[in-house]
């Protein structure tokens, strides 16, 4: 199959750029069914946009799914950025993030994280001392 250089319009700018044959062949060889519909700067700038944050599927325009559910933590009404299903808890952002074990942000040595110390009187030694009131 001979390729050729062919002139196509950038679908962002509306300026005109060049596929060529290598890009075409590119192309080709991986499949890919649609020729490109940005020039090199606008696709630049595109993949730019997309790594920095607050440019997300919200910022581009596309809507996200949001289902308002109730908390089954604290009761109140908040929504969720998925469709939750039938028997499993959903928690609003407070009560996700106060369940989030501390042990893996704080690194502290409560008891479950001696496991495999070698000492089990290590364990007993870590346990908290309940206050008298």
């Amino acid at each position: 199959m001979e390729f050729v250089d062919r002139l196509l319009t950038c679908a962002d700018c509306g300026g005109e750029f060049i596929f060529t044959a290598g890009e075409q062949l590119f192309f080709f060889d991986k499949q890919f069914k649609n020729d490109p519909k940005r020039c090199k700067p606008c696709k630049s700038k595109r993949a730019g946009a997309a790594m920095r944050p607050g440019s997300g599927p919200a910022a581009a325009g596309i809507s996200r799914t949001e289902t308002r559910t109730t908390c089954s933590e604290c009761g109140i009404e908040t929504t969720v950025p998925f469709k939750p299903t039938q028997g499993r808890p959903v928690l609003c952002r407070a009560c996700f993030q106060a369940r989030r074990p501390a042990a893996a942000v704080t690194g502290d040595a409560s008891p479950s994280n001696l496991v495999g110390m070698g000492s089990e009187s290590a364990a007993v030694d870590m346990m908290p001392i309940a206050r008298a009131s």
